[in-house]
């Protein structure tokens, strides 16, 4: 214990921060390869991905304010060369290297920044043939957008003076290279675009290094080229020279000057050539005339005398007119005589008379059937007369109107016939013509009725 008492003891803090201290003191600014992986920009902009080889691995960041000088688009797999200084990240106790600098290995950055934005370009479909636009025929006025300055408008103005003067030029000056060049550039392809009696657009610029025609290998320069309403020819630096610009453009010139040649015309070629049309143009109007002339004698003399044409047509209508009536008139007659005919059988077949006949003997028997049918009801409702007097004889309400009356048990219903089928104190039911009356026995007497049935028929007997 008192050893460990006498060493020096760290706090993680500590330590974490002297080991900061002795990799930024012992590496300065380093250069470092290595390949790109796990490669992300989150919202701050800042650059965070890893460095490796085969062995080992770094972790790398590069700031907003430096990776926004990058013209190349940094991913995984891509090998780079960056250079920068040994930092460690204290509240993860991890190293990490703080890149200013960075271009690929092998590819000068900005021909991997112009393969990289031509490639993704070309999958938006910004240099197809069918997007491009034609360039009119003569031109009224021009729109160029370059330097002021440089030796490119001269060109363009001594060769469109020389082949058509009469041609209006509108300049709009900007910066060919430099940082604000691509915005400038696109801001004058709109106004241009956007104005109105400018019929073709130049944009362009001498020759010079790729960085100083890289203004023109911007996207923004590039969709504004593709967004322009007319249409514009690139014309950027020499003729080994190609940039974005050139491949969105609805037409390429080699030089500012090809440039001029190919939006205007020579004038005393368009002369040359107007003459030309005029005078095959007489020639093709004259021989159409005589043409004409000849088809017009030769329907004349088809057609001959119109007043001797016109009344033999009127002779010929005349007998046409004859003929119809005369035709008319037959058919009429026809059609008279057919219809007499038909009449006459018409009425020899008259169904009248028999509809007359069948409805009289119709009417004889409907009355012969009524007849038979009045006497039959009537005897069958005699018939029933004496059979509903006969059965309300037998009814035995009817009996109880004459002032008997019908016993019964109350406890099971059954007819009481005999005054030996009942018990002192059992009570009883006597349904009368009006009314019931419910009763106890009191008392039984066995005493024989005398037979007062003289005379009444055996079903009277039987109830």
């Amino acid at each position: 214990m008192p050893e460990i008492a006498e060493k020096k003891i760290y706090s993680i803090s500590q330590l974490t921060r002297d080991i900061k201290l002795i990799l930024e003191n012992n590496f300065g600014q380093i250069l470092i390869k290595g390949e790109i992986s796990n490669f992300r920009i989150p919202s701050s902009g800042h650059f965070y991905f890893t460095l490796k080889d085969e062995m080992s691995q770094i972790r790398a960041v590069m700031f907003r304010f430096q990776n926004k000088y990058i013209k190349f688009q940094p991913a995984d797999g891509l090998l780079v060369i960056g250079g920068g200084r040994i930092s460690l990240y204290e509240k993860r106790g991890e190293y990490q290297i703080i890149l200013d600098y960075m271009e690929p290995q092998g590819k000068g950055a900005l021909q991997l920044a112009f393969e990289q934005l031509k490639e993704k370009l070309k999958k938006e479909g910004l240099f197809d043939d069918f997007q491009k636009k034609p360039l009119p025929l003569l031109p009224r006025r021009i729109g160029v957008v370059t330097s002021h300055s440089g030796a490119a408008f001269r060109d363009i103005l001594r060769v469109i003076h020389r082949r058509y003067a009469n041609v209006e030029i509108l300049l709009y000056p900007v910066s060919v290279q430099g940082e604000e060049a691509p915005r400038q550039i696109s801001r004058a392809i709109r106004y241009l675009s956007r104005s109105s009696g400018v019929d073709v657009i130049i944009v362009g610029r001498g020759g010079g290094s790729i960085e100083d025609l890289w203004a023109f290998n911007e996207e923004v320069v590039a969709r504004a080229i593709f967004a322009s309403r007319i249409p514009i020819i690139s014309a950027v630096g020499h003729e080994i020279d190609h940039t974005i610009a050139d491949f969105v453009a609805d037409l390429r010139a080699p030089t500012p000057s090809a440039a001029a040649e190919l939006v205007v015309q020579n004038k005393k070629d368009l002369k040359i050539r107007s003459k030309d049309y005029s005078f095959r143009l007489v020639n093709a109007l004259r021989q159409k005339m005589e043409l004409l002339e000849e088809r017009f004698k030769g329907t004349k003399n088809r057609l001959g005398n119109p007043e001797k044409k016109v009344a033999d047509l009127r002779l010929w209508s005349d007998d046409l007119s004859t003929h119809l009536l005369d035709g008319t008139r037959r058919l009429i007659t026809q059609k008279r005589e057919k219809f007499h005919i038909e009449k006459g059988n018409l009425l020899f077949r008259n169904p009248e008379g028999r509809i007359n006949v069948s409805s009289t003997y119709y009417h004889n028997i409907k009355k012969g059937l009524n007849k038979n049918i009045s006497q039959v009801l009537s005897g069958k409702l005699l018939a029933l007369e004496k059979r509903m007097d006969r059965l309300n004889s037998l009814n035995p309400l009817s009996v109880l109107r004459r002032g008997y009356s019908i016993t019964s048990r109350v406890s099971t219903g059954e007819i009481i016939k005999d005054a030996d089928g009942v018990r002192v104190g059992e009570e009883i039911s006597v349904k009368l013509h009006r009314g019931k009356l419910f009763c106890r026995v009191g008392e039984i007497i066995n005493q024989p009725m005398f037979n007062v049935g003289v005379g009444i028929n055996n079903e009277e007997k039987n109830f």
